[in-house]
This record gives structure tokens, sequence and C-alpha cells, in this order.
């Protein structure tokens, strides 16, 4: 590295960190990864405890092109790193009476919505003729803007399309024009709940997440999805990225408008650091760096607009193990069996502890026996709830696990609590103190229509002119493909404007 390198720092190495840092050190920059965890891979670290290995955050690897061009960035491919395995069925989801595995193969899926709505399988080839198109332009096009100017919305194909885009109605009313049977409505507006809005709520450009699921597939990286932060991380030491790990910024330092330089703290020794750079790229989350690291005369944003802001949902997660196996489980179950509509309503309208919440359950150990010791099971379990939400007790977290376990128990006819040896839970208290996550959101932003693209915090600090940010709460929004990008796009920005 030459002496002559610009330096840049980047707090947080989560995937949208990781991502800006390689992007930059790929482009000669002098690069500093600031990480307040002893581990990179931000909300998708991971953890071991008494044989068992847990992913602590996402659990679904859907767009394996897009992980698949970020490593070809590099002149690499994701094979050099870990191996993908397809998952068939792609997951099972439990209707009120009903459980429907859903094949990996279009034709079966094709027969199977057709074996309950006749002329839904015509319907669904119409429906994905669009999804494509939308995958094609928004994945191919839209999630590379950085969302600082509306003119980045003047290319040809994306006026003409902007229509064909369907960016003014909504999910739900696009899926209910193809599919009239409630169950696979369901099936459909599900994808969109990746992204923390309701289906009611969300433009129907979206309906590229069903291009994702049903043509992209379901998939699962070798050893779990911490093999993803692994490889990203090896790459960024290939690439000269330095880390600091277990470290923590408490402030920034601004100069007339240039932030000069950042304060840490060491976690283990309490040793108190400085770092200077010539550009800072924020990866953690934008709210706290922003209120909390900046002096306020600097932050671009009062805090009445972000009371205004409205969050994707939190998550109350429990990490278990189990000390036998379970028949007939698959990797990935969807617990639809209550009302949609309800849980909907009090994750965003009316924020409350859930009724009846829909849940999900992850058991990776069906298809990775690494995750687990020999013959035991590895849990993980998800309920979304509304972001910011008090009373987040042990009580609570226990009350919502019996709910939920009697619910998996009566379906699959097993029983699961006489085999738990090992049990974690994991709420809007641990996102707001391990990941300082603006009113303990798991996700970031809901992806509504006015928080879409420039409608989105900017990625470039209005009031400091070398801040940048990247991740969850700015372009393009929240889920793992989406931050690669948001760290690929902040780089190319970083590098045009402050290269010379």
């Amino acid at each position: 590295m030459s002496s002559q390198s610009k330096k840049v720092i980047v707090i947080g190495a989560g995937f949208a960190g990781l991502s800006a840092a390689s992007f930059l050190a790929q482009k000669g920059w002098d690069v500093t990864i600031i990480e307040k965890h002893d581990l990179p891979g931000g909300r998708a670290r991971k953890f071991k405890e008494k044989g068992f290995t847990f992913d602590m955050g996402p659990s679904w690897y859907w767009m394996p092109d897009i992980f698949e061009r970020y490593f070809n960035s590099f002149g690499k491919k994701v094979s050099d790193y870990y191996s993908l395995k397809r998952l068939d069925p792609s997951y099972r989801v439990y209707f009120e009476k009903e459980g429907w595995d859903i094949p990996a193969n279009y034709n079966e899926l094709q027969n199977l919505l057709e074996s309950v709505e006749p002329g839904a399988a015509k319907a669904l080839d119409a429906f994905m003729a669009e999804a494509k198109f939308k995958y094609d332009v928004g994945v191919g096009k839209l999630v590379h803007n950085p969302g600082l100017s509306l003119t980045e919305f003047l290319d040809m194909d994306l006026v003409k399309g902007v229509f064909k885009l369907d960016v003014f109605q909504s999910m739900k009313k696009h899926v209910a024009k193809f599919f009239k049977h409630p169950a696979i409505q369901s099936l459909m507006e599900f994808p969109v709940l990746f992204l923390g809005a309701l289906p009611e709520k969300t433009p129907a450009l979206y309906s590229l997440m069903n291009y994702a699921d049903i043509k992209g597939g379901t998939w699962y990286p070798e050893f779990g999805m911490y093999s993803i932060v692994q490889a990203m991380y090896d790459l960024a030491i290939s690439l000269g990225v330095q880390f600091k790990l277990g470290e923590e910024v408490t402030s920034i330092e601004v100069v007339s408008g240039k932030a000069i330089a950042v304060h840490t703290l060491k976690n283990t020794t309490g040793e108190k650091q400085q770092y200077t750079m010539d550009v800072l790229i924020g990866a953690g989350d934008y709210h706290h760096i922003e209120t909390k690291l900046l002096a306020p005369a600097y932050q671009s944003y009062s805090s009445a607009y972000w009371d205004t802001r409205v969050m994707a949902p939190s998550s109350l997660l429990y990490y278990v193990g189990l000390n036998k196996k379970l028949e007939g489980v698959l990797h990935h179950q969807l617990f639809f069996d209550t009302d949609f509509g309800l849980h909907g309503h009090e994750i965003y309208s009316d924020p409350k502890w859930p009724t009846r919440p829909l849940f999900y359950a992850s058991v990776p150990s069906v298809t990775d026996p690494t995750v687990a010791p020999e013959g035991c099971e590895n849990l993980f379990l998800l309920i979304p709830i509304a972001a910011g939400l008090e009373g987040d007790t042990e009580d609570i977290r226990d009350q919502y696990f019996e709910m939920i376990i009697q619910r998996f128990e009566e379906r699959i006819g097993q029983s699961i609590r006489d085999a738990i040896v090992y049990k974690r839970s994991f709420a809007v208290k641990e996102f707001k103190e391990e990941y300082h996550s603006f009113r303990g959101n798991a996700y970031g932003l809901a992806n509504t229509l006015l928080q879409t693209a420039n409608l989105k915090p900017s990625c470039k600090s209005k009031k400091v002119n070398n801040l940048y940010y990247t991740g969850q709460l700015t372009v393009p929004g929240p889920g793992v493909p989406p931050s690669l990008i948001s760290g690929e796009v902040v780089a190319k920005l970083v590098d045009q404007k402050h290269k010379g």
C-alpha cells in the first residue's frame, strides 16, 4: 500500500461494512474497519454453546446471483469460499388447516397451486413474467443507484418501465389480481415480510422477491450463514483491509464540516484510541452514528424526522438445542396458522405484544449435521414484533416461547419441550445493547413507497462532507443481498468524490 493511499475508516463489520471496505481496498484505499464485537458479521454473527453452533441473524440464502456477482467483482467465485446446497422443498408453510411443502421445481409448484385453485398455474406464469422484469430492472439497475438525486431515474429503460414496475400499486392488490385463494395469496405475500412492511403498504415492485424465491431458489451455505461472513472477511484481509475488533467508536471529531478523527474504546482494556482518516463510512446503525457520535450541529436529520420513520419489525428470537432428532421437519417452516392481518396490525398500526403471532422455525441441523452434536437438533425460532416495544421481560419471552412451541409440537406430533438442553433468547433489549439498533429494530426501515430510494436517509451526510452511510437504514434497504450492494454503491461514490 503506497504511503499516498487515502485513508478510510468504516464503522461496523456487518455485510455492508465488509462490502464497502473491500471495494475501496480494491481501488487502492487504505481501509480500516472498527467493530465493537470480537468477531465480524454484525447481526449475522454466530456463537457456540454445548456443541451447537447458532447463526444469530439471517437464516435465508436467497439471490445467489448477487453473492456470485459480489465475489466475481474481485476475481473470485462463491465456490472458492463455501459450497451451496439448494433446499428442496424450499420451505414448509403451515396454514390454519393444512401444511404445504413448497417444491423447488417450478412445474411441481404450478401443480400444487392448480390443485387448490383452477387456473392458478397459468396465473403463476403471468405473475412470474412480471416479477422477472422487476427483478432484472430492480436488482440489475435500481438498487445500484445511490439515491442522491431524481436524475438517477432518467434512464430510458426505467422511465419506460416505471408503470410496469408497479411502484404505485400495493403488493396486496397486485397478488389479488392473479390469485383468489387466501392460502396462495399468503404464500405470494410472504416474501415482502422480509422487507419489513405489510403487503398493503409495500409497492408491487417487490414481487421481484417472488422471482427470487421461486426461480432463484432457497439455498444453504455449508456450515451455516456465517460462512458468508467468513468469506467476506477472508477476502477483505487478502485485499489489505485492517480490522480493529472488540473496539467501539465513541465519538466522531468534526472540524469545519469535515470528519477528521474517530475516538474509540477497547472493550477488554478500556483503553482509548484515536484514528484519523480522509473519509468515514458509518456501517453501524445510522441513527446511533448520527445522534450519539456526532455533535448536534452535524446531524443531518432531526429527532422529529426519526420519530416519523416507519420501522421494519424487531424480532423475538430463540436459539434452542435439543438432545434428540425431530421426525419429518424441514430446514425452514413458516407458521401462518393464525390471522395474518391481526399480527400485522399489532406490528405496524397499533404496536403491542402480539395476541397470536405468526412465527418461523429453522432447523439447520436437518441439512447440516455440523451445527449440532450427533443425535441432536438445532432450532432457531423467530417471532416478528413491533419495533420499540416496552416490557421486554424474561416472563414475556417465556410466555411466547410456550405459545409457539405448543403450536410447533401440535403440528409435528412430537414433543420438543422435554428435549431442550440449551435455550437463549434475544429481542428488543439485545438489539439495542448489541447493535445500538434504532428502536430495537431487526431489519432497518420498512420498504414502503414513502421510504424507497431517494426517500430513505441519505447515504451521504448533509452536514459533514466526507461522511457516508451504508447498510439497512439507507439505500437500497433491508436484507443481506441489499447490504452487499449498499456497500458497493457507497464505495463507488466515495472513490468518485474523494480519490483525487
